[in-house]
């Protein structure tokens, strides 16, 4: 009687993962990976390991950047319509989002379109961006509070009379 038990276990285990992929393939980053690569006959490459460069990512900030997602389109020739990305990508993302810039070059050759949405304490940014013949698409959440507190040990700080203090000033580099 065990090994019939087996059979129905392993089926759920093995349609599990197929219905989470299938569900998820409606909207998202996937969707519009997906779609980039469909209409416009290129291929995608994906960062191998991105779950663990995403992992040490959210330590490194303390979780002020979490949830990466990269894939790049080299070789990206096809004549692309402004308006028709800007549709696209609004069709695939999923619910949620704003449009926040939109930019195109005259010839089209550069487009930029960065998409946010609030995840909670968090800011969700989806950034699909076009230069010449490589188009990269990145999904992140970032933690505003945490982001601010990181990049500000690397802003200039000045002293009393407004002059930047530096920590190397007072040596003397002499030959």
């Amino acid at each position: 009687m065990r090994p019939l038990l087996w059979i129905p276990l392993c089926a759920i285990a093995l349609f599990v993962p197929v219905a989470v992929l299938a569900g998820g393939a409606g909207s998202g980053f996937d969707s519009v990976v997906g779609t980039l690569e469909t209409r416009y006959h290129v291929h995608a490459t994906r960062i191998p390991f991105l779950g663990v460069v995403s992992f040490i990512a959210r330590r490194a900030t303390h979780e002020g950047v979490a949830n990466l997602h990269v894939a790049e389109f080299e070789h990206f020739d096809a004549e692309v319509d402004g308006s028709e990305l800007d549709r696209l990508v609004e069709d695939k993302i999923g619910n949620g989002w704003s449009r926040v810039i939109r930019e195109t070059s005259r010839k089209g050759g550069e487009q930029t379109l960065i998409f946010m949405r609030p995840e909670g304490n968090r800011m969700g940014l989806f950034v699909v961006d076009r230069d010449g013949s490589e188009m990269d698409v990145v999904q992140l959440s970032v933690d505003p509070d945490h982001l601010n507190d990181s990049l500000g040990q690397y802003q200039h700080h000045h002293n009393h009379e407004g002059q930047e203090d530096h920590e190397d000033q007072d040596q003397n580099v002499s030959d």
